[in-house]
């Protein structure tokens, strides 16, 4: 089986998430995507939300579709958020799938990844969505930092460079603004039934 591994704090999930990982699975011939939260995010602020609302509206947008499924490997009390320590328990969760890590171009840029060596080792395929806002020189010097025996396993997804971002969505709220149709219905209720991301919901 051909596992993709979208991982991040999904503060909220939107739909551009969701395009990019219906788009990974079909160019990259995936079987299913795992939507993987975290909570120890060492490249930006800790999720407003808490864990369990955030898996709640990520099982929410994600019903409808069979290849998806929300993994909570990353939520766990021993789990330390860095990627080459989640792709081995991964791997014991799912023996003999073979491993597609998403990620945005901005992650890549904008992140000094910790033995980004054994990520890549773990992995078939390490594929970039990209962002806008992400020149391509910055990207390419990322890519040229990787040993050339690796280089092979990283791809680009050819997608449009979309801006909607869990921080628009969260800048939106805060201004009492609409973010209905930039995130998913059933996302939208959630947000609204449960008061999230309002400064006086507190």
């Amino acid at each position: 089986m051909k596992l993709g591994v979208f991982g991040g704090t999904f503060d909220p999930i939107h739909n551009t998430h969701l395009f990019v990982a219906e788009s990974a699975r079909l160019l990259e011939g995936l079987d299913r995507v795992l939507f993987v939260p975290t909570d120890r995010q060492h490249y930006r602020d800790r999720a407003l939300a808490p864990a369990d609302h955030r898996c709640a509206m990520i099982a929410a947008a994600i019903a409808d579709n069979p290849h998806f499924a929300l993994d909570r490997t990353d939520l766990r009390e021993d789990a330390t958020g860095y990627t080459a320590d989640l792709l081995p328990r991964l791997r014991e969760r799912y023996p003999g799938a073979r491993l597609t890590f998403i990620i945005g171009a901005d992650s890549l840029v904008a992140t000094t990844w910790v033995r980004f060596d054994e990520v890549l080792e773990a992995l078939e395929r390490f594929v970039i969505a990209p962002r806008a806002g992400v020149r391509a020189d910055a990207l390419q010097r990322a890519l040229e930092a990787v040993p050339s025996r690796l280089r092979d396993r990283i791809g680009t997804l050819h997608l449009p460079e979309l801006p909607e971002s869990s921080t628009l969505v969260r800048t939106l709220l805060a201004q009492g603004r609409s973010i209905r149709y930039l995130v998913p219905d059933a996302v939208w209720r959630y947000i609204r039934d449960h008061r999230l991301y309002v400064p006086d919901a507190a």
